[in-house]
């Protein structure tokens, strides 16, 4: 019989034993008021999930930051498993085409909504407890989590440019910068973006290897370009 969620599991990393503990992850509470056959959702799924995650992310912040303060890793933690950054996580894992749904709840673009594909990530990571123990959701941690996490501790190194620069816009009556993706090359495991950014009649282009450190290094050029202007002028752009 074929997996119908191959493809989901090969972007987690883990294959599940329980194929039917993973279908009820993906399943909504819609989908079982629908079909009086489903006697189950993915709601206690989700409240697992929700407390493994964040013991998982505690365990890794704590083993890889010996120096960093309660005040940090509870920020970092925090920032990783909060429901806009699972959402994110989930639609770059194609999670919302997996999800079960009722008619409604699918024709209203339930398979698009945020929360439903946050619940959805936490409902998964209960799963996996239930089926592999900590070992399996250390690999979904590995292999889903951890470049997330790796961009947050870089924007606190680094700063945000982004959020800068459309704070700089705004403040000389220019309005919210707009960033364009004008190119992608390479192969699907080495992928160059190229982005670039208009702000304050003027644009600017940078490339990585991800569309968000092509954002920040094209944000980072214009701000810098944008300040020397005003420093030049002495006055608003």
């Amino acid at each position: 019989m074929k997996n119908p969620y191959r493809q989901l599991e090969k972007a987690i990393g883990y294959r599940f034993k329980k194929k039917a503990l993973l279908e009820l992850a993906l399943t909504h509470r819609s989908f079982r008021y629908e079909n009086p056959g489903v006697e189950d959702d993915n709601q206690r799924l989700e409240y697992l999930g929700d407390a493994v995650l964040g013991l998982i992310a505690a365990e890794h912040l704590f083993g890889t930051s010996p120096d960093a303060r309660e005040g940090d890793l509870s920020k970092l933690r925090s920032r990783l498993t909060q429901d806009r950054k699972l959402a994110q996580v989930g639609r770059a894992i194609g999670l919302g085409a997996c999800l079960r749904l009722g008619r409604g709840e699918e024709k209203s673009g339930g398979a698009e909504r945020a929360s439903n594909i946050a619940d959805a990530v936490e409902a998964i990571i209960g799963a996996a407890w239930l089926d592999g123990g900590a070992r399996a959701v250390h690999r979904i941690f590995r292999m889903v989590f951890l470049p997330e996490l790796d961009d947050l501790r870089t924007l606190d190194e680094e700063g945000n440019p982004k959020g800068e620069l459309q704070e700089f816009a705004q403040k000389q009556g220019c309005g919210i910068p707009a960033y364009d993706t004008i190119d992608t090359a390479g192969p699907e495991h080495d992928r160059t973006f190229t982005v670039q950014v208009y702000a304050c009649g003027s644009s600017w282009q940078a490339s990585a290897g991800s569309k968000r450190e092509a954002e920040r290094k094209a944000a980072s050029m214009a701000l810098a370009a944008l300040e020397s202007t005003v420093s030049e002028r002495g006055d608003g752009v």
